[in-house]
């Protein structure tokens, strides 16, 4: 998956001058769902996704996004509909937290209570990790009702950080894939979401760089 962002700042700037739902090229429907390529698309293209994306999420959607590590099924985690909606086509367990993705570490202070140096925090995210602190007071409490803790994630793609950027907002963010299922690193393995999904964000195949049984590894 090639991204040509150079910075969240600058494809903002772009995308604030576009106005309005893009017609997207290499886009097709299924369903309810736009199915939005940005895998070896230009700078432009790659725009278009961000802002037709951020805006189903704004209007209470529910998106599908490939992330650093595997595909992902995101809302606002200010949107109750959305959140709901995550569990509802999922089959998740409502006992069953999401975690919550932001665009840079200084976010995660506003979030959560963090009790672990800032060095540290900069040296794990943006990458694979999730961290768990105390939630903070401003989260939505219709997000992980009655559990004192929150896990934050700042994936290192970016993509998702300049998408959680132009909504202004964290996502709530889980695996794209029904509960219970492995993991997804194609918008193929999870087709049976599509028509449940506002948005599908295809990046290709995410890969780690290998082959054969080390694909089962990046799913890992």
């Amino acid at each position: 998956m090639r991204l040509l962002l150079a910075s969240c700042s600058g494809g903002l700037v772009g995308l604030r001058r576009l106005g309005g739902l893009p017609r997207v090229a290499g886009s097709s429907s299924l369903g309810m769902a736009r199915v939005l390529s940005i895998e070896n698309v230009d700078q432009k293209t790659l725009e278009e996704v961000l802002q037709e994306t951020s805006a189903a999420l704004r209007g209470g959607g529910v998106v599908a996004i490939p992330t650093d590590t595997i595909y992902g099924v995101a809302s606002l985690v200010s949107s109750n509909e959305g959140i709901e909606r995550i569990y509802e086509m999922k089959g998740r367990w409502r006992d069953k937290p999401l975690a919550i993705c932001v665009s840079e570490v200084e976010q995660v202070y506003r979030w959560a209570k963090v009790t672990v140096p800032s060095s540290l925090l900069s040296r794990l995210l943006p990458g694979p990790v999730t961290t768990v602190f105390e939630r903070g007071g401003d989260l939505n409490p219709a997000l992980n009702p009655g559990l004192p803790l929150v896990g934050l994630r700042i994936p290192d793609s970016s993509f998702v950080r300049c998408l959680v950027e132009q909504c202004g907002c964290p996502l709530a963010l889980t695996s794209a894939n029904l509960s219970h299922s492995s993991s997804t690193l194609s918008v193929q393995e999870f087709r049976e979401l599509w028509s449940l999904l506002d948005v599908v964000v295809d990046g290709g195949v995410i890969s780690h760089g290998g082959r054969g049984g080390e694909e089962e590894a990046s799913r890992l």
